[in-house]
């Protein structure tokens, strides 16, 4: 999506998405379902746990995805200024963070290890996306992204910082 009131997305972000979510999908259902090849730690956690743990992740995930997606696109145009309320006043990329507690909880489904070391690709991935967008809101809003960066983390939501909605 080519939209200037959005800040710089990294040139590769939306496909480099895409190839990600085919490849871990993709590596997901080999290992888990046909050959087997790294699911050994799937015998000492019954099904029903996982299954319920996986869950709970991609209920968050959606939480955190929505509730961003929300405030970026359906309010029509975007504020032009920092946006700090609502799921971003406790993590600075929830989008990116639903879409890895998403991969998370197909890990947890299976507990495939082959998957976990994509897992840490796809955080290192996502990673460095978020800091060159980062470093484009930085140009755009000056101290005031510098403020919000120090005082909202990355990745690891502090949930008692959550505000009202963006208007």
């Amino acid at each position: 999506m080519n939209r200037e009131d959005l800040s710089g997305e990294h040139p590769y972000g939306d496909i480099g998405q895409i190839i990600a979510f085919i490849i871990f999908l993709s590596m997901w259902i080999i290992d888990s379902f046909i050959f087997r090849f790294s699911t050994v730690l799937a015998d000492y956690l019954s099904l029903h746990l996982r299954l319920i743990l996986a869950a709970i992740f991609f209920v968050i995930a959606g939480y955190f995805t929505r509730s961003a997606h929300q405030v970026i696109f359906n309010k029509g145009k975007p504020p032009s200024e920092v946006i700090s309320n609502g799921v971003f006043s406790c993590v600075r990329h929830p989008m990116y963070l639903g879409a890895i507690l998403f991969y998370l909880g197909l890990f947890l489904s299976t507990l495939s290890l082959s998957v976990l070391g994509l897992l840490a690709i796809l955080l290192l991935f996502y990673t460095h996306i978020a800091s060159y967008e980062e470093k484009q809101l930085e140009q755009k809003y000056g101290k005031d992204y510098i403020s919000y960066k120090e005082k909202t983390p990355k990745w690891l939501p502090r949930f008692k910082q959550i505000k009202g909605k963006h208007p």
